[in-house]
C-alpha cells in the first residue's frame, strides 16, 4: 500500500477544495498570517482520515470535504496558539506565526481560522440531525482541546505527573481531533453505529500513538528533519511520557537534577544532553516507543469490523505511519 502516494492524491483534491476558506483578503497582514501555516505544508492527516473513514463505509469524498476542511482549519488554529504558548520559533521548517507577524496578529489569525472552521461546516450537505450531531461533536472537541492544553501547561509546573494523567491530557489535547475525524467521516458516509464507534476508537488509538511518537521524535530526532526546536519540551518543562516515566524511576539525586532543568528556558546543551542520557539509561525513550507501538496495534485491530477494502488498508497503513515517521 503506497500511503505516501495516496496522501498526495487525497491532499491534491483536498487542497483544491479548501483554498476557498483561506483566500487572501484585507487587512492583508491578518490574512497573510492566517494563511502562513496552511500554505507552508502539513501532512493533512486529519482531512485524510475523515475522507478515508467516509470511504471505508462506502461514502463519497465530495460529501465529506467541508468537514475535512473544518478539521484542518481547526487544527491550524490550535498550532498557531500552541506555538505562542510554547514560545516555539519553528513549525514545518518556517518561522512560527507569532515570530513572523507578531504575537497579537498571531492570536487574531488563530481566532480567524477558528471561525473559518465553522464557516466550512455550513457547506455540509447532510441530514439536519447528522449536521447537529457533527456540530455538537466539533464544539465538544474544541472544549476538550482547551482542557487538554490547560492540563499540559499546569503539568509543566508540577514535579510529578502520573502516566494516567498524561494519557488523559493527550487524549484531550491531541486524540480528540483524530476521534472526530474518523467518527465524523463515518457518520457522513452513513456508517452503522458499530462502524462509527469502531472508527472513533481507531481515532483514539491513532491519536495516542501519534502524540507519544511526537514526544519520542522531539527528544531523539534531528532538528533539520523534525522542523522544530530540539529539546524544546525539556526547556518548557513539558511532562511528556518520556519525562513522566523518567521522573517516576529516577533516584532522588537524579530527580533533583531533572527538576532543575525542566522548565529552565536557559538550560545549556550540556544539561539537555544529560537529561537525554538519563532518559536512555532508565529506558524511558524505549518505554514510550513501545507504548506507541501498542496503541498502533490496537488501532489496526479495532477496524477489522470494517469490510475489507482499499480504504481499510489505508487506515491500517496510516496507523503504521504514525509510528514510523521521522517528522
Amino acid at each position: 500500500m503506497d500511503l505516501n502516494g495516496e496522501l498526495k492524491q487525497h491532499s491534491k483534491i483536498f487542497n483544491n477544495y479548501w483554498q476557498q476558506f483561506i483566500r487572501q483578503g484585507e487587512p492583508f497582514t491578518l490574512y497573510d498570517a492566517a494563511r502562513h501555516l496552511p500554505l507552508s505544508g502539513g501532512k493533512r492527516l486529519r482531512p485524510f482520515l475523515a475522507i478515508v473513514s467516509c470511504e471505508s463505509v462506502s461514502g463519497k469524498i465530495e460529501t465529506v470535504l467541508p468537514f475535512a476542511a473544518a478539521l484542518e482549519l481547526m487544527h491550524n488554529f490550535t498550532l498557531v496558539h500552541d506555538d505562542i504558548m510554547d514560545k516555539s520559533k519553528l513549525r514545518r521548517n518556517v518561522p512560527t506565526v507569532h515570530v513572523k507577524f507578531s504575537e497579537p496578529t498571531a492570536i487574531l489569525s488563530g481566532d480567524f481560522l477558528f471561525a473559518k472552521s465553522f464557516e466550512a461546516m455550513h457547506h455540509l450537505d447532510v441530514d439536519s440531525e447528522i449536521y447537529k450531531e457533527l456540530d455538537f461533536r466539533l464544539v465538544q472537541c474544541i472544549i476538550d482541546i482547551c482542557e487538554g492544553q490547560q492540563f499540559d501547561m499546569e503539568f509543566e509546573k508540577r514535579s510529578i505527573v502520573s502516566e494516567e494523567e498524561y494519557i488523559k491530557m493527550i487524549t484531550k489535547k491531541t486524540a480528540v481531533l483524530f476521534i472526530l475525524a474518523a467518527a465524523g467521516g463515518a457518520m457522513i458516509g452513513s456508517g452503522t453505529d458499530d462502524e462509527i464507534n469502531a472508527l472513533a476508537d481507531y481515532g483514539l488509538f491513532l491519536g495516542l500513538a501519534f502524540q507519544i511518537w511526537d514526544d519520542y521524535l522531539d527528544i531523539s530526532s534531528d532538528e533539520e528533519i523534525l522542523g522544530k526546536d530540539i529539546g524544546n519540551d525539556i526547556r518548557n518543562g513539558k511532562k511528556t511520557l518520556i519525562a513522566v516515566h523518567c521522573l517516576k524511576n529516577a533516584t532522588e539525586e537524579d530527580k533533583k537534577f531533572l527538576n532543575s532543568v525542566f522548565g529552565n528556558k536557559h538550560a545549556s546543551e550540556e544539561d539537555i544532553k544529560k537529561v537525554f542520557n538519563l532518559f536512555k539509561k532508565l529506558g524511558s525513550i524505549e518505554y514510550a516507543k513501545n507504548l506507541a507501538i501498542a496503541y498502533n496495534k490496537k488501532a489496526k485491530e479495532i477496524i477489522q469490523i470494517l469490510k475489507e477494502s482499499k480504504s481499510r488498508k489505508l487506515l491500517e497503513a496510516l496507523a503504521d505511519y504514525s509510528i514510523q515517521r521521522v517528522k
